[in-house]
């Protein structure tokens, strides 16, 4: 019996030793990857709005998000667009990126998507106060490789580059239309999660366009 409460109690020291260090080294590392995660936030923006010197956060509300969900599923009825997966994503954050002047150069818009094939994607999207859509980068992507991760490739994304368009819909082969993009071959639902991803962001600008909101906070379908 003794011997059961010593080894217990000493199982129990080590536990608890081990998970102090594990909590000293998160605290002590918690600055660095936050530094870090605001570095590759900015170099992101800096990627999808050439120019930018400085942003603003915008507030987005509730009324977005159900703007974002009702066009979604308005303009797939509409023009009998078939989807793998309805949409289901959350609009992150929205800011207005600057200038040196101070010169409004056009929105932001991180957007996180769930229906990745490997759970969830994350990406930001550029997109100028006309609705052209300047771009797209990932904060996080973590598809199979060689085939969803091909969507972080430039063949792929610059299909978004510089397009005015009401919404992106995407094509097995043979993308013809502004808004038509190829999908990635044999990775359907990584094309499906961007496109529904790109799309969210033009609609969350259509939306704070009309609003004209200007404050910080989060708009979440």
């Amino acid at each position: 019996m003794i011997k059961i409460v010593k080894n217990t109690l000493i199982l129990f020291a080590i536990t608890l030793v081990a998970g102090l260090g594990l909590g000293f080294v998160y605290n002590v590392t918690s600055d660095a990857r936050a530094e870090q995660e605001e570095k590759t936030k900015l170099s992101a923006y800096e990627s999808v709005m050439h120019g930018m010197d400085g942003f603003e956060n915008v507030k987005i509300d509730n009324e977005c998000a159900k703007y974002i969900e009702n066009r979604m599923k308005e303009n797939e009825k509409a023009d009998n667009i078939s989807t793998i997966k309805a949409f289901n994503g959350t609009v992150d954050e929205v800011v207005l990126a600057k200038d040196k002047d101070g010169k409004n150069l056009g929105y932001i818009v991180t957007v996180t998507d769930k229906e990745a094939y490997d759970g969830s994607l994350q990406m930001t999207v550029g997109i100028k106060e006309d609705g052209t859509v300047m771009g797209i980068s990932f904060l996080s992507l973590s598809e199979t490789p060689g085939l969803g991760m091909k969507a972080d490739e430039d063949s792929f994304k610059s299909q978004f580059q510089n397009k005015k368009v009401d919404y992106f819909i995407y094509e097995k082969s043979g993308a013809e239309g502004d808004n038509e993009i190829n999908a990635i071959s044999s990775a359907t639902i990584t094309t499906n999660a961007v496109t529904h991803g790109v799309n969210a962001a033009i609609y969350c600008v259509d939306s704070v366009s009309y609003t004209h909101l200007t404050l910080p906070t989060i708009c979440s379908v």
